[in-house]
């Protein structure tokens, strides 16, 4: 017989229950140790699991042939090999005992809408999604002396954090309900006091989503019957995911400092990053784990049954960390965690900001802004900086601008208390005061449809430069000038090539002779990054503890330019055209982009890594300036010691003017020193060496993306003002001639 239900009927006593969710099957109340064969509805055998010592076993990464999952190798196996487990029919067979047949739902598969008939009242609760896991759900009213009575607009702020904590919002909810939203807090499956298995970013994760959205539409507190998504970082990228579900009640959404692809932040370049990534897993590694969080606990201790049931199911989230490690190459079945694939099917408007510098994620989701081809309106800031400051005075402003024309629907007005406590708040968390931007629209009053058609006709990009420059504290947040754009990179952008000669130089004309320098692999560098804190909230200040150490010269291969006679404005991604002999049969090279100014500052303006194993390009995602590659383990090939290969080697996305007097200069080296807090599990020998190419035959080359005619101030600003970009005394040049 075949359930209608995700869930299965009850069994007999002291049998297994079943769960069928999104891609995943999960099965409780099973005999420790016991074997479980998962099958298809046609008996065909997939996995077969052992359950724990709780009795719980789950699925949804499945080896390509039948095998059985009983330690972590073969786990790791099925990650690495595998695919996830396909919507259908199974049923789960054991020692004189076998299930019913429950159905695996797709992303797509949607409940009955009665499902969305909850009541969700203010203060903590919990939500039940498609497949019968609660959710736990703290929903938070404005001040009603300060906006009245309901019904608000509404905001969901969704992620694997504490949203759903009672006793500490996040960011994106304190500052949603200051500004007049109403804002439900849910925790994602396997974390805070939320049921259901972890699994970062998964398809189940999505659907969630997609329900949360629909129920949380239809409160009564709820304002024209839509809600929209805010955050940033985790709560920020959730949102990409939800939206590209396509939710019928979702307004808009508001992701801040994202990622591009899971699998490329754990691997950027295709080495590890045992810095920041790692760091970052295992931390969700120990908070989803039973009290992990402590406020989950805290609510366990004092009488909360739902969610001490919810975590008895905990036993069997992933190690992430280990789950990282075990993914070497790219694989098809992370492809719908790679959402740069999934943005161009959101259909609602997208307000989206993030930093060239961004110390945890980087500045890859770039790469994909022009993707969001179904969204009716999107509003992108890009600026020099750090992770948080989507949340700093500069980007607030406009954040609440976007919420009110497309989940509020009104013409964006700040309330006067707020706007007069803003300074003091700002001080208190950035470390500088600011007012909040004046109104933008207030000389339309309440015409909604003439403000909305004014806001509609800007254009889609704003670039900002130089933050960090004009305020009286310096490194506060704030841009010096800035420029607009319909796209990214703007339209008349070019290549510029600058090659690599003799002694250390970069010139526009290729050298007529050829030559070779040689670096030396740093075995310390992979280890080092520049900050001097692991706590993140440091990059919120105007001023981060750094030391931003340097090579020793036999560990480069450096190239600069003469004083440039006219100033060149970077905007997009830059990569290096690079001709290398390695001298092993497995490397990464670091590329290094640096500005050196005419007071002998060497001021940081982005870096890029690439492991040249992998040396097949994705032709759909790269073209004359803008370079990914597959990743795949069918096109991953050893290096041959002592002959030449040719590969672009891409930097991550930037935009900086490099003023007339300054001097541009690159630098090859091992993965290493030049990120406040990635590090790389660099593949080195001790010793080896590796040759660069230059001129001739093996004529390796800067290309950087170029925009003509940006007006800009003609003094350079204070070279340890520009937030997110150090400055240190440069060193000359000493490059060691093969």
């Amino acid at each position: 017989m075949t359930s209608s239900h995700p869930l299965a009927a009850d069994p007999p006593a002291g049998s297994p229950r079943l769960r069928a969710g999104v891609e995943t099957l999960t099965i409780t109340d099973a005999t420790p140790g016991a074997h479980l064969r998962v099958e298809t509805d046609e008996g065909i055998p997939v996995v077969t699991l052992v359950a724990d010592a709780a009795g719980n076993a789950h699925a949804t990464f499945i080896p390509d042939e039948h095998t059985v999952l009983d330690d972590p190798e073969s786990l790791h196996a099925a990650i690495s090999g595998g695919r996830t487990l396909a919507p259908g029919g199974y049923r789960v067979v054991a020692e004189h005992w076998a299930s019913d047949v429950v159905r695996v739902l797709a992303v797509d598969d949607l409940p009955d809408p009665s499902l969305y008939d909850q009541t969700l009242d203010e203060g903590y609760g919990y939500l039940r999604v498609r497949d019968g896991v609660l959710l736990s759900a703290m929903v938070r009213f404005p001040d009603e002396n300060l906006y009245g009575p309901g019904p608000w607009p509404t905001v969901v702020e969704y992620s694997g954090y504490g949203p759903s904590d009672p006793d500490s919002p996040q960011p994106g909810t304190l500052l949603a309900t200051l500004f007049g939203f109403a804002v439900v807090g849910v925790n994602m499956r396997g974390t805070g006091c939320s049921g259901g298995i972890f699994d970062l970013f998964s398809p189940a994760q999505a659907a969630d989503g997609y329900d949360i959205i629909e129920t949380v539409a239809r409160q009564d507190f709820v304002l024209h019957d839509k809600v929209g998504m805010v955050g940033l970082s985790y709560p920020g990228i959730s949102q990409l995911y939800v939206a590209a579900t396509r939710p019928p009640h979702l307004a808009a959404i508001a992701p801040q400092s994202v990622i591009d692809d899971l699998w490329r932040q754990q691997w950027p370049g295709g080495t590890y990053n045992s810095g920041f990534t790692r760091v970052w897993l295992a931390q969700r590694d120990a908070q989803t784990r039973q009290g992990g969080m402590a406020w989950d606990q805290a609510r366990i201790d004092a009488g909360d049954e739902i969610a001490r049931a919810n975590q008895a199911v905990r036993t069997q989230n992933l190690d992430f960390e280990s789950f990282g490690r075990a993914l070497e190459d790219f694989r098809p079945s992370m492809g719908p965690r790679r959402i740069a694939d999934q943005v161009d099917r959101i259909e609602v408007p997208v307000f989206l900001t993030g930093s060239w510098h961004d110390e945890q994620t980087g500045s890859r989701f770039a790469l994909m802004l022009n993707n969001f081809t179904s969204s009716p309106h999107t509003v992108f800031t890009l600026f020099n900086g750090h992770h948080p400051d989507g949340y700093s005075a500069p980007m607030i402003g406009r954040w609440f601008e976007f919420l009110n024309f497309h989940v509020a629907k009104r013409v964006p007005r700040v309330n006067e208390l707020v706007r007069a406590v803003a300074p003091m708040q700002f001080a208190e968390h950035f470390g500088a005061s600011h007012e909040l931007e004046e109104d933008r629209f207030a000389d339309l009053a309440d015409d909604f449809e003439a403000a909305l058609d004014r806001y509609l006709a800007e254009p889609p990009v704003r670039i900002l430069f130089e933050s960090g420059t004009v305020h009286e504290i310096p490194g506060a947040p704030g841009a010096r000038y800035e420029i607009t754009a319909r796209c990214f990179p703007p339209e008349g952008f070019r290549p510029q090539r600058w090659h690599l000669g003799p002694n250390g130089t970069l010139s526009e004309q290729a050298p007529t002779e050829p030559g070779v320098d040689r670096y030396l692999d740093d075995p310390e560098a992979g280890g080092e990054s520049y900050a001097l804190s692991d706590n993140f909230d440091d990059f919120i200040q105007p001023s981060v503890p750094l030391e931003w150490t340097y090579f020793a010269d036999e560990h480069v291969a450096a190239y600069q330019t003469a004083p440039l006679r006219e100033a060149v404005t970077i905007v997009g991604q830059a990569h290096v055209e690079l001709w290398l002999r390695p001298g092993t049969n497995d490397t990464s090279v670091q590329a290094s982009l640096t500005e050196i100014r005419p007071d002998g500052h060497q001021v940081r303006l982005q870096a890029g890594w690439h492991r040249p194993v992998h040396r097949v390009e994705d032709e759909a995602r790269s073209d004359e300036l803008t370079v990914d590659y597959t990743f795949l383990p069918e096109h991953r090939r050893p290096l041959e010691p002592g002959e030449w290969i040719h590969f672009r080697l891409p930097l991550m996305p930037l935009a900086h003017v490099v003023r007339a007097g300054s001097a541009l200069r690159l630098t090859l080296s091992t993965p290493g020193r030049d990120h406040p807090f990635w590090r790389f599990d660099n593949p080195i020998e001790h010793g080896a060496s590796h040759d660069v190419g230059w001129g001739g035959e093996h004529a390796s080359a800067l290309v950087l993306p170029v925009l003509d005619g940006v007006p800009h101030p003609e003094d350079h600003p204070a070279a340890d003002a520009q937030r997110g970009q150090p400055a240190r005394p440069a060193r000359p040049i000493a490059n060691t001639p093969a």
